[in-house]
């Protein structure tokens, strides 16, 4: 009879120590190690001529363009040749662009005139300026109601537009600093109040704030995101974290770490990652695993500064603007 015990012996003892060094190598690691990385990265620049301060972008995803916030105009580039291809002068503190592809219509919010410039999709030319409250900032369009929600940071409000007539449909007091905001789609507006560390819950409709939601432990709010589907709102603090509240009762169900300074957040509804970019020169990449579960998956570096940000669903690129040594220009970010 063989004896096959020492070769089998031998396996077993192979095997033994094999799973003892996982352990020991799995043990050393440290309690806090970084998530995996998705792969994010600046994959290129784009140049723009001439200076001046920069403040929100805005992808019209239809038409395949980036608009772009740059002092006394607004720079208009296509998102997928990442090529100038024209701009929207005289638009003096341009802070935000809003889009009514339906209408063939854009919205630029002009903080130094207190106005807003209306113009052609298409040939980006002006059609009208329509006079706002002191220094709008962000800018939104609410297909719900076909208005213009522009948020007056020097008057503490926020005036509606026709975005068919041009018209000034009325004015919502909101009782604080305005900064970002985000339509439901559904005949609601949401606006960060950053001093107030509160959120706004406006019915379009009607122009009456409807309630007003403390962020705790969420303090200075300064972005905002919406998951429509899931009625879930995404505020970037300036207290570095991300905070996520329900859309219907303003309870936050978690907040999770982000960089420093944020001001803008994006969230990708195809691929369930919401992005943070943070002046400190990062983007915290989050992932929604579901509407109350989430997870912080990367640290993407950019540079400093660089901390408005849009997002093109399409390509899942992101576009944040910046400037180094004088030179302003458009980082694209992707994999």
């Amino acid at each position: 009879m063989r004896n096959d015990s020492f070769p089998l012996l031998r396996i077993r003892l192979r095997t033994c120590l094999a799973a003892t060094g996982l352990v020991l190598a799995f043990s050393a690691l440290p309690a806090s190690a970084a998530p995996p990385s998705e792969g994010y990265s600046v994959v290129k620049k784009i140049p723009i001529p001439g200076q001046g301060s920069w403040d929100y972008l805005t992808v019209d995803e239809g038409a395949r363009r980036l608009y772009v916030s740059h002092g006394t105009q607004v720079e208009v580039i296509d998102v997928d040749a990442l090529a100038i291809v024209g701009s929207i002068p005289k638009t003096l503190g341009v802070h935000g662009i809003a889009i009514a592809s339906e209408l063939g219509r854009g919205f630029v919010s002009d903080g130094k005139t207190s106005t807003v410039t209306i113009f052609d999709l298409k040939t980006l030319k002006p059609i009208a300026e329509v006079p706002t409250g002191q220094k709008p900032d962000a800018i939104i369009f609410d297909p719900a109601t076909s208005r213009v929600f522009a948020f007056n940071g020097g008057s503490n409000s926020a005036t509606a537009i026709d975005a068919s007539s041009g018209k000034v449909a009325g004015t919502v007091d909101l009782g604080g600093g305005p900064e970002y905001a985000a339509s439901d789609g559904n005949g609601f507006v949401y606006d960060n109040l950053e001093d107030e560390s509160l959120v706004l819950k406006i019915d379009s409709r009607k122009l009456t704030v409807e309630q007003r939601w403390p962020t705790a432990p969420c303090a200075s709010p300064s972005s905002m995101a919406i998951d429509r589907a899931n009625r879930r709102l995404f505020l970037g603090c300036r207290s570095k974290v991300m905070a996520v509240m329900n859309a219907d009762t303003g309870k936050v169900i978690t907040t999770l770490p982000i960089g420093d300074h944020v001001d803008a957040t994006a969230f990708d509804a195809e691929t369930k990652l919401i992005f943070n970019s943070n002046g400190e020169g990062t983007i915290t990449v989050i992932r929604q695993d579901s509407p109350d579960k989430y997870a912080v998956v990367e640290t993407v570096k950019t540079f400093p500064r660089a901390k408005t940000m849009a997002l093109d669903q399409k390509t899942h690129r992101l576009f944040l603007s910046t400037a180094e040594s004088d030179q302003f220009e458009v980082l694209v970010v992707g994999k």
